[in-house]
């Protein structure tokens, strides 16, 4: 419990450091952000694959097929549904320069909870690897996540205080989603402990949540700036030091 403790405070805090780095380096060029995004959707990826939806294949029995098609769908369903009801975080974070205040407290609340709410099934998978009982996998998929999370709250920075927002609240703000996942770190944790029995699904879910984010947000966002080729090969790499992280440690 102690080690699911630590792990949800660092994949939130880590979201901290992010926002750190975004108001310390305020002028990020599109290609340094793209290149490590793209090497978080890498190492993202290749945690999604080797920490959940394998382990979800590996224990789901006779139906384990059909259980972890079915959770991988059901995770991707579930994120769509998420992005009907708020703003796709690429279109937010490339928002309309706007330096006057009034009027734009909505959107910078509207901002925070479309970050919010996407962070919350990736503690949840967070979570889930805990679950499971496997540490090694858990720990790779939370540092997958949590290295995602730093990107993530890098590029938080700029939207903020381009709507008005002042570099305090900007931080607080970028905090409150990384407590998000934190939450939904620990709820997927004590969800697969309690009940057992809906691993397999729970794992395959949180896989197809994170499949989700990748192809439908990370992806777009990475390959909009005409940095595609560098972004591509920054996946790669991301993928590949998981692969080989997995390989000495599995």
């Amino acid at each position: 419990m102690q080690l699911v403790l630590l792990t949800a405070f660092g994949v939130g805090g880590a979201t901290v450091i992010g926002a750190i780095i975004g108001l310390l380096f305020k002028k990020q060029s599109h290609k340094f952000a793209d290149i490590v995004l793209s090497f978080a959707a890498g190492v993202m990826l290749a945690a999604a694959v080797l920490g959940l939806i394998l382990p979800a294949l590996e224990s789901g029995g006779k139906f384990g097929l059909l259980t972890t098609i079915a959770g991988i769908f059901a995770g991707a369903v579930c994120l769509n549904f998420i992005d009907k009801l708020v703003p796709h975080l690429h279109k937010l974070a490339g928002g309309e320069e706007e330096s006057h205040a009034n009027g734009n407290i909505s959107k910078v609340l509207l901002f925070v909870a479309a970050i919010a709410i996407h962070n919350f099934p990736e503690g949840i998978a967070a979570g889930v690897g805990f679950g499971s009982g496997d540490t090694s996998q858990a720990l790779m998929i939370a540092g997958g996540i949590a290295l995602q999370n730093i990107p993530e709250g890098m590029v938080i920075i700029a939207p903020l205080l381009a709507v008005g927002a002042s570099p305090k609240r900007t931080f607080l703000l970028a905090s409150v989603t990384g407590v998000v996942e934190i939450v939904g770190t620990f709820i997927g944790y004590f969800a697969v402990s309690i009940a057992s029995a809906i691993l397999p699904f729970a794992l395959a879910f949180a896989g197809g949540t994170m499949l989700y984010v990748i192809s439908d947000e990370m992806i777009p966002e990475t390959h909009s700036h005409g940095h595609e080729r560098g972004a591509t090969y920054a996946l790669l790499v991301g993928f590949c030091v998981m692969l080989v992280s997995d390989f000495f440690l599995g």
